[in-house]
């Protein structure tokens, strides 16, 4: 089993790479499939590390809602012909910006030491 430092700092990495993709604003994020489709990948490879964060560390850090982002995943992968764009952009910009301040908090605290 992996360290959770690897899936955090993964999350991390794919929440940059949301940031830049999502950097030029919304007009062109919804001109480009493209970048629509680069964000699905990273949201859905972000979600899916978060699955296999530990319990322990979940409970720990009650404030990221962990399952939310694993239901969010779930309709990535399962429903993807249900995505609605304007409610990834939405998440890029409301949701994405929240789980990356407390990621980066989770990092700062050192993970592997709760509490």
């Amino acid at each position: 089993m992996k360290d959770d430092n690897v899936y955090l700092r993964h999350i991390s990495e794919c929440i940059r790479r949301i940031e830049e993709n999502v950097s030029e604003g919304r007009e062109s994020f919804m001109g480009s499939h493209t970048l629509q489709d680069a964000v699905l990948r990273n949201l859905q490879t972000m979600a899916e590390s978060t699955q296999r964060i530990s319990d322990d560390l979940k409970t720990a850090h009650p404030e990221v809602e962990w399952s939310r982002i694993a239901a969010f995943r779930n309709v990535l992968v399962h429903d993807y012909l249900g995505v609605d764009i304007e409610r990834v952009w939405e998440i890029t910009q409301r949701d994405v910006p929240e789980l990356k301040q407390a990621i980066l908090a989770i990092l700062a605290k050192g993970c592997n030491h709760p509490n």
